[in-house]
């Protein structure tokens, strides 16, 4: 099996946008950052996530619009929480634009099983999980019907969910 490029270079070969469609309530639950923000450790986000950063805004800063949807349960878990509180200093301040859509409000869109990230609207790249949020693989995919339906469900999620600035988590 071979290896599916880093992220630093499918964001190098994006030319215009890359969306990306979350939809689970717990990530990486061993990651350092969210472990010291639960312990209650002021988290500078840009500098802990200092290469997500730099990538995200070399890329916005190339003209490849980045937008990010999260679907959340609500009340929300402490992994989101802490999300939604790096969301500003990391997401935001990088270029990408955030919108959270609660997920009682999502009953009636089709949306796929994963997570994934779809570039340029030509390829799609699922991140596959354990049910405990730790990440196991991914996988591209370029077949253009289930781009077709990636992209669907992205942007009827996008459509419905709330601007970061606006959203108020619960």
């Amino acid at each position: 099996m071979t290896e599916n490029p880093a992220f630093d270079e499918m964001f190098a070969g994006c030319k215009q946008s890359a969306m990306h469609l979350e939809m689970r309530d717990m990530y990486t639950p061993g990651d350092p950052v969210y472990l010291d923000w639960k312990a209650g450790i002021k988290v500078d986000a840009a500098e802990r996530w200092r290469d997500w950063f730099d990538l995200m805004t070399a890329t916005t800063s190339r003209g490849v619009e980045v937008r990010r949807a999260r679907v959340v349960s609500e009340p929300i878990t402490d992994f989101i929480r802490h999300e939604y509180e790096l969301t500003e200093d990391l997401n935001i301040a990088s270029g990408e634009h955030v919108r959270w859509l609660p997920r009682r409000r999502a009953s009636d869109l089709a949306l796929p099983g994963n997570d994934f990230w779809v570039f340029d609207q030509d390829r799609v790249r699922f991140g596959y999980f354990a049910g405990d949020g730790r990440y196991l693989n991914d996988e591209i995919v370029t077949d253009p019907a289930v781009v077709k339906l990636c992209v669907s469900a992205f942007e009827a999620v996008w459509g419905r969910a709330i601007d970061h600035k606006d959203y108020h988590p619960v």
